[in-house]
């Protein structure tokens, strides 16, 4: 490997360092708590090298949302290869985001601002559509052609957003009804929205 490979791996792996770290306090502390200073201090750099690889702390901030959405991302489209059916992805596609949600709180949290000052990065973020669109355009299998229309298709899209992202923001600021009935309600809601979509 040469010089300039080696250094651009070096590079690649303290900006990823820097991402674990950060997210890593996160976890322990909370977002309000996350600091550049913090950072710094839990990777044994100094401040000046993080402010290399990172304008300020919303650009950290900004790549993590983009690392959550690519998960998500790989998530959705993983469940929605399980089936061929369009309702049946559907379902496994919701439920991918519903575990999402869960295995990856704090990333959920600050792609969605539950529980914490919503920043306004996903309008800037193409990666913040990749799932989005997976879920239209099944959504748009399931609908008749007479309703096939770009406003029906997005207010079906958020029916299902709104159920799902509810419940998500219940289980993850207050503690819902417990990991089986949440099951219960979210598949009872998802055939619920499937078995009547084109109204």
């Amino acid at each position: 490997m040469g010089s300039k490979e080696r250094i651009a791996r070096l590079k690649d792996e303290t900006r990823n360092n820097i991402l674990d770290a950060s997210l890593d306090i996160v976890k322990e502390e909370g977002w309000q708590s996350l600091s550049m200073r913090k950072i710094a201090d839990k990777i044994e750099y100094t401040a000046p090298i993080i402010y290399e690889y990172f304008a300020n702390k919303e650009g950290i901030l900004l790549e993590l949302t983009r690392k959550g959405y690519l998960i998500l991302t790989a998530d959705v489209k993983k469940a929605m290869n399980k089936s061929e059916e369009s309702a049946q992805q559907l379902e496994y596609m919701w439920i991918a985001y519903w575990n999402f949600a869960f295995e990856n709180k704090e990333l959920y949290q600050l792609m969605y601002g539950v529980d914490m000052n919503c920043c306004e990065l996903k309008k800037s973020m193409p990666e913040a559509e990749l799932a989005d669109n997976m879920f239209y355009d099944t959504i748009e299998k399931l609908i008749d052609e007479e309703n096939r229309t770009e406003d029906f298709v997005c207010r079906k899209f958020y029916t299902f957003w709104s159920v799902i992202h509810g419940l998500i923001s219940i289980n993850l600021v207050n503690k819902g009804r417990g990991q089986e009935m949440n099951q219960h309600i979210l598949r009872d809601a998802l055939k619920g929205i499937i078995r009547f979509i084109n109204e």
